[in-house]
């Protein structure tokens, strides 16, 4: 499954969000680093990963660590998943004429996320679910925190240790 790999610079974008403002790598990395994953809503996988993406974006909001997701579906059907899922985080849609941003990526499946460093390199890039790479995520963003790793699975989830996107 390929995608841009950690140690390549990640390509610029600029897209709108569901609040109609554009987001920009470029500047959001001017603030700090960006975790980015993409999705799409009739995707199981996601469906699995997100509600998981959501409980670092809250364990970690105020952090230096920005957040987006990027959608590959239109306005309406990316807001019932955000709410059927419970994610808050900024979201941003790429255009479905080409998705231009998605094919820069490399995506060939979703969910795919990278986190991009502050110099605009990719750190971690993963496809699919794995819950090490979720892990190794987590470690991250608390190192980036200054804080411990917060306990991000809940005791009794039957969390699984990998999936395909």
């Amino acid at each position: 499954m390929a995608a841009l790999a950690a140690g390549t610079k990640a390509p610029d974008f600029s897209l709108t969000t569901l609040g109609g403002t554009e987001f920009s790598l470029q500047q959001a990395l001017q603030r700090g680093p960006v975790f980015a994953a993409f999705f799409k809503i009739s995707c199981p996988v996601c469906q699995y990963a997100f509600p998981y993406f959501e409980r670092l974006y809250k364990s970690h909001a105020g952090g230096k660590v920005l957040f987006v997701a990027i959608s590959q579906d239109e306005q309406a059907k990316t807001t019932a998943f955000l709410k059927e899922f419970g994610v808050t985080f900024p979201t941003a849609l790429d255009d479905p004429n080409g998705y231009a941003v998605s094919n820069a990526y490399g995506l060939t499946n979703v969910p795919s996320w990278f986190l991009i460093g502050q110099d605009g390199t990719i750190e971690l890039s993963s496809v699919g679910w794995s819950k090490k790479d979720v892990e190794d995520l987590n470690a991250r963003l608390s190192e980036a925190a200054h804080s411990a790793p917060l306990s991000l699975f809940k005791a009794g989830e039957d969390v699984r240790d990998f999936r395909a996107g």
